[in-house]
């Protein structure tokens, strides 16, 4: 990346951060050794390497080793920053910065999960509405999601209202129509998507329309986090996601502006998706009982599975849809943590969920990192922790995905979005004293 490009690295990475990832390596190689060589790299990775400041003013975040910003993985790989943002200005510009930016993207094209840093034309050339600034336009409900999200969670963190402007509120405006117009995606619906050069799982079948379902009160999604095109329309986890940002939305909207109409209709289109998912999105799981499905189309034709990436079933929980302690998701959890799931494998150095986008048998590592966040058991979370240690081949930073038997064997060298959930893993861990309350150290 150069400034030819239009976007150059940050002069210097923030002071706050490198004094938290020396704190965090100090106390890992003395509580647990075996991961003091990945702690600070990890935690650092996304500041140091994918986040660019374009002339703008704005943040451009890349996910690694492709040069394009997705706006679900950009809210992660800097989610675990947002706490000490308030405690530093270049911080603190930088996370209002990656929000501006995000608000622009989703105004220049909400169905776009994927944007170039300028209208350069990059990316992929689909049968599909094309924008030049737009590097993928594949439409995933939880790209939407993302951006307020990060907004809740900064407010949260600073008490910061600035980025809450005109556009912030234009950008929730066009989130509510879409997730309103995908809610009868057959009869409203100007979303189409075909790519004629990939594999089947890139593309969506009905000459781009998806596979068809029935209204039901949740959302359509014509694509999951793993950027693989649903089987059938609606995504739970994903509409999960819907259902707690347009909450955010309307607490936003009632506290920095004079808009109860729109904040109403955040407050109704929640209620609806939710009464979809509970209505429509419960299924009979042989051997452990009623479970959230993974996707269903409104016809009760049900998809029984997780996929590694987040929004999943397994973070439920993270996502904050529902506790840990919910029958309901513990029920769901045990069932995806297991053989029943056919994404969910075992190996000499891991068990854990894969994904139909990586090779047959690959264990993704946020996944493992998802279920030591949404676990209260220490012994699972010792364990988790322990695969995590030894799955890494030898590079001390988190993958993709990789081979529980030969873990050296992995897909993508650097990828962000798993280094920051880790980061964020072994930050709580520490916050909490895990180990001084669980372990002899």
């Amino acid at each position: 990346m150069n400034e030819e490009e239009g976007y150059f690295m940050p002069k210097a990475i923030p002071e706050i951060l490198i004094k938290r990832s020396e704190a965090l390596e100090k106390y890992y190689e003395k509580a647990y050794p075996k991961l003091a060589p990945m702690v600070k790299q990890c935690f650092l990775n996304a500041i140091e390497t994918t986040v660019e400041k374009l002339y703008d003013g704005t943040y451009f975040v890349i996910t690694g080793d492709i040069p394009a910003m997705w706006l679900r993985d950009s809210a992660a790989q800097v989610h675990h920053y947002i706490r000490y943002a308030k405690g530093d200005q270049v911080l603190d510009k930088i996370i209002r910065g990656v929000l501006k930016k995000q608000v622009s993207f989703v105004l220049l094209d909400p169905y776009a999960n994927a944007f170039n840093s300028e209208d350069n034309g990059k990316g992929y050339k689909d049968e599909t509405d094309q924008n030049p600034g737009v590097w993928e336009r594949k439409y995933e409900v939880d790209s939407l999601c993302a951006p307020i999200y990060l907004a809740h969670a900064y407010l949260e963190e600073t008490g910061e209202s600035k980025i809450f402007d005109e556009d912030f509120l234009k950008m929730i405006k066009t989130i509510l129509e879409v997730f309103r117009t995908e809610q009868d995606h057959a009869a409203r619906s100007p979303y189409h998507f075909q790519r004629h050069n990939g594999v089947s799982t890139d593309t969506l079948p009905m000459e781009g329309k998806g596979n068809p379902v029935s209204p039901c009160g949740m959302t359509w999604s014509g694509f999951r986090p793993s950027d693989d095109s649903c089987t059938y329309g609606y995504l739970v986890p994903a509409n999960m996601m819907a259902v707690k940002a347009l909450d955010y939305a309307e607490e936003i909207i009632n506290s920095f502006y004079d808009d109860s109409k729109t904040a109403g209709e955040c407050r109704k289109l929640s209620d609806e998706i939710n009464t979809g998912i509970q209505e429509h999105a419960v299924a009979e799981a042989l051997g452990v009982g009623k479970i959230y499905a993974y996707e269903t189309d409104g016809r009760e034709n049900y998809l029984l599975m997780d996929d590694a990436n987040s929004p999943s079933l397994l973070a439920i929980p993270y996502l904050g849809y529902t506790d840990t302690q919910d029958e309901m998701y513990q029920r769901t959890r045990k069932f995806v943590l297991s053989k029943e799931n056919p994404y969910y494998y075992e190996g000499r150095y891991a068990k854990g969920i894969g994904s139909p986008h990586t090779p047959k048998g690959y264990i993704w590592c946020i996944s493992i990192i998802m279920q030591a966040l949404t676990s209260d058991d220490s012994e699972e979370i010792l364990n988790c922790l322990e695969m995590l240690s030894r799955t890494h081949g030898e590079t001390n930073y988190m993958h993709e995905s990789f081979h529980p038997d030969k873990p050296e064997e992995y897909t993508r060298s650097w990828f962000a979005w798993a280094n920051s959930l880790f980061g964020e893993l072994l930050d709580r861990l520490m916050e909490n004293d895990f180990f001084k309350i669980n372990t002899d150290n």
